[in-house]
């Protein structure tokens, strides 16, 4: 399923993370529908491991740990005056490997599927979904589970 929002992926690792691009694509092709979002967005996700993602977590959220996955939304820093580029953009997403591996194993899922759950996860971050309150997080996790749950499996294969 061919997704219109433009993918740009990068990798901070020493893992081959090239699999994961057709994965992401149909992910945001089904959020793109669920969500009927206009046609042309552009998203960057940059895949690193746990020192790398612990960096960013305190130098720009003030947590001096590492998490699984860091958003930076464009819209959260929008002025009104931005380009139709500027516009497009929904930002990027920092994915830490190595939490997804971990937590793969505790939720009895595959590596694919945690990988998948974040990209959803923070993707929806960048649409301005969150989990600040019981009925954000409602709303946001069933988001996820009607995203993904089609695309991959829950539980390991």
């Amino acid at each position: 399923m061919a997704s219109d929002m433009e993918l740009t992926i990068y990798n901070r690792t020493n893992q081959d993370v090239s699999r994961f691009t057709e994965l992401f694509e149909t992910i945001a092709s089904a959020a793109e529908t669920k969500l009927k979002l206009p046609k042309d967005h552009t998203i960057s996700v940059t895949f690193v491991r746990s020192r790398t993602i612990h960096t960013i977590n305190r130098d720009y959220r003030g947590i001096d740990r590492p998490t699984d996955v860091i958003t930076f939304a464009a819209q959260d820093e929008r002025t009104g005056f931005e380009t139709e580029e500027e516009q497009k953009d929904l930002g990027d997403l920092f994915i830490n490997i190595d939490y997804a591996r971990k937590q793969a194993l505790r939720y009895g899922h595959s590596y694919e599927r945690e990988i998948g759950f974040l990209f959803t996860h923070g993707l929806l971050h960048t649409l301005g979904y969150d989990h600040m309150t019981d009925e954000e997080e409602k709303i946001m996790f069933q988001l996820q589970d009607e995203i993904l749950d089609p695309i991959i499996r829950r539980t390991a294969c």
